[in-house]
């Protein structure tokens, strides 16, 4: 699985105008089959199965669980094998149904997600700056959760490079971040039919974005505990 996980571009105003998800990270649905106690923390988060504690057999925190013994599960419910409609989270914290096949997948956002959740960056990121002592302060260079690790750099024209990486895979991102802004460069402003601030449509752009990320997967890493 790779480092990275997203990059987003937002513009002076906030606005999402483009965003690189690392397919990398698009693994296949991981089957596994638990016994009680399991070691795993799995929580209802928007409806969704998700585990948020105790990584095992490939399957990480954050990653969904789509069904329960070969059975869908849709918003945490299910259907069991009596044709009986069952609570997922009560039913993997009885004993008694143990042991049980869980089918797991990696999370992914979709496009207002991601577009909500550029826009609440940018007033974090403002608010931030003003409440910061320091003159002219450089506002959240780094948001670190158990989850992910959050890069900024933001240049002097206000536009914000945003990579989203895993907090166990340790890799140095500031280079990474300065590539980004050396290929929007390159491929935006440099660009006599893109207008400032508008999203990036350009698939050599894309391109170029894949390749820096690939080379940034190369590197020897750091694994945290």
């Amino acid at each position: 699985m790779g480092s990275i996980y997203y990059i987003f571009v937002i513009n002076r105003a906030g606005s999402l105008i483009y965003d690189y998800e690392n397919h990398e990270n698009d693994e296949k649905v991981i089957d596994r089959t638990l016994t009680w106690p399991t070691g795993m923390v799995i929580e209802l988060i928007d409806q969704r199965p998700t585990v948020v504690f105790g990584e095992r057999d490939g399957v990480r925190t954050r990653f969904w669980v789509n069904s329960v013994n070969g059975k869908p599960i849709k918003n945490n419910r299910f259907t069991d094998e009596d044709e009986v409609e069952r609570n997922f989270i009560d039913y993997i914290n009885d004993e008694a149904n143990y042991p049980v096949r869980l089918s797991f997948s990696p999370p992914s956002l979709t496009a207002n997600e991601k577009i909500i959740l550029s826009s609440m960056f940018h007033s974090l990121y403002t608010i931030a700056s003003q409440l910061s002592p320091v003159v002219k302060s450089s506002g959240i260079e780094v948001l670190e959760t158990s989850q992910f690790r959050l890069h900024c750099f933001q240049t002097m024209t206000g536009i914000k490079f945003i990579v989203v990486a895993s907090p166990i895979i340790d890799r140095p991102v500031n280079k990474l971040l300065r590539r980004i802004y050396e290929l929007y460069a390159d491929f935006a402003l440099k660009n006599p039919f893109y207008s400032i601030d508008m999203p990036i449509r350009a698939d050599k752009f894309n391109e170029a974005i894949r390749n820096v990320v690939q080379q940034h997967e190369k590197q020897p890493a750091v694994q945290n505990v």
